[in-house]
């Protein structure tokens, strides 16, 4: 059981960063900002859920179902990420490449506390056994002083897959695409660096150049994410499905008439477009498997949303869930989502396996909550630095949609168009 009692919040942009700061102390940490940004399915602004009082950290063998058995055993707020390996679960798929990182393939915790902001008000809950700590924790939180810590020399970050050897690698994609292996897939090379880094110094600066609406800062002890992502997977209210898609990319222009015409040829763009519809009727289908009959809807196509970075086409697919399955078969049947793999999705994996150079990992796949009445929300872990800091290796990636109309010079340069805000970070003193 938990207690909750109700703050005002005269200024919830500091306390947020007060809020983070102050949670750096325990050993699990799992924080979620939607940067003010407008969406018409968000219940909170900010979510920090700290200190595991439970918790799960496995492999992929069986993880759905024990996480399933997790869920419904903890009967409460539990957090945490679900890694793209994950597949290996759920269909006859593995996971043999480079893994630098060496995380969990799932976890999740049942918080001891969670805080949770909607414009000023802040509804704190801590667990029974820890209530006596709110009114001491809160004041502690805003006398919290916000410090950077940054690096001294510039991080050398190496690219693992060159640029001649991507090209091939993306010829041999679309050699698969014309012998209609697949249609589509999501093809991406990992950038990485071996040294040391204040994580949430640079959770901060990636947070503030790109106001993402899914934010993340994730900590299970020596394991970070930092992620700027834009996008989501999954999200449950009630018996409601959303699954919002992002495929489809141009870039951002500091004059407003290039801008403008960025994001007007993005909308025509006939291949960007397609990316986007294929994903869309990928989804469509993944969520038919849980959904009531002649439930799934597409609420919206290929819809134009800016970021700081980049605009970007985001479809919005809902479904009503069969009584007879559980959050968790939603989740399931439905992952990895369609946006990071491509279709059809188990061929995709494979060719994505068999040519891509480093295990996933958790980039791909998911970080989010379930509540205690089995809604959830997952975003989509992309725009991220991960970091090991018990050996000191820093990690991310990025990809682009290949289809049959894709230039493979065209992918390249889109991937180091998405690579630069983590260099631009990753390189900042």
């Amino acid at each position: 059981m938990r207690t909750s009692i109700q703050k005002e919040i005269s200024n919830p942009s500091l306390f947020k960063s007060q809020l983070l700061t102050w949670a750096q102390q325990f050993r699990e940490v799992i924080f979620l900002d939607s940067n003010d940004y407008p969406q018409k399915y968000s219940n909170y602004d900010c979510i920090l859920a700290v200190d595991a009082f439970t918790s799960i950290n496995t492999d992929f063998y069986n993880g759905f179902e024990d996480l399933k058995q997790y869920q419904q055993t903890s009967k409460d707020w539990i957090f945490g990420y679900l890694s793209y390996d994950l597949k290996n679960d759920t269909e006859e798929l593995n996971s043999s490449n480079f893994d630098g990182l060496q995380f969990p393939d799932l976890f999740f915790f049942q918080p001891k506390k969670l805080f949770l902001l909607k414009n000023n008000q802040l509804e704190i809950q801590y667990l029974n056994m820890c209530d006596d700590e709110v009114i001491e924790d809160f004041e502690l939180i805003l006398e919290t002083k916000i410090s950077t810590i940054r690096n001294s020399n510039p991080i050398h970050i190496q690219q693992r897959i060159s640029r001649d050897i991507y090209l091939e690698k993306v010829t041999k994609m679309l050699e698969y695409i014309n012998k209609g292996d697949i249609y589509e897939a999501n093809f991406c090379m990992e950038f990485y660096a071996e040294t040391t880094i204040n994580p949430l110094d640079k959770y901060f600066l990636l947070n503030n150049i790109s106001k993402p609406p899914f934010a993340t800062f994730l900590k299970n002890n020596n394991h970070f994410l930092l992620s700027a992502t834009p996008e989501r997977y999954l999200k449950k209210v009630e018996n409601k499905i959303i699954s919002q898609p992002i495929k489809g990319t141009s870039k951002r222009y500091s004059d407003n008439l290039d801008d403008e015409i960025s994001k007007n040829t993005l909308a025509l763009d006939q291949k960007e477009r397609s990316e986007n519809i294929m994903i869309t009727d990928l989804v469509r289908n993944d969520l038919s498997r849980t959904a009531k009959k002649g439930s799934v809807q597409v609420e919206e196509l290929c819809g134009i949303y800016s970021f700081l970075q980049v605009h970007q086409l985001i479809s919005t697919i809902t479904s009503i869930v069969d009584d007879q399955y559980s959050a968790i078969d939603v989740i399931k049947n439905s992952f990895p989502m369609g946006s990071m793999t491509g279709a059809p999705k188990i061929s995709a994996m494979k060719i994505i396996e068999e040519l891509e150079e480093t295990k996933r990992g958790l980039y791909s796949g998911s970080v989010g909550y379930f509540t205690p009445t089995s809604d959830f929300d997952f975003n989509v872990v992309i725009r991220s630095i991960l970091y090991n800091n018990a050996n000191n290796y820093i990690s991310f990636s990025v990809g682009s949609a290949i289809t049959a109309l894709s230039a493979p010079e065209s992918e390249y340069e889109e991937c180091l168009l998405k690579a630069n805000a983590m260099i631009k970070v990753l390189n900042y003193n």
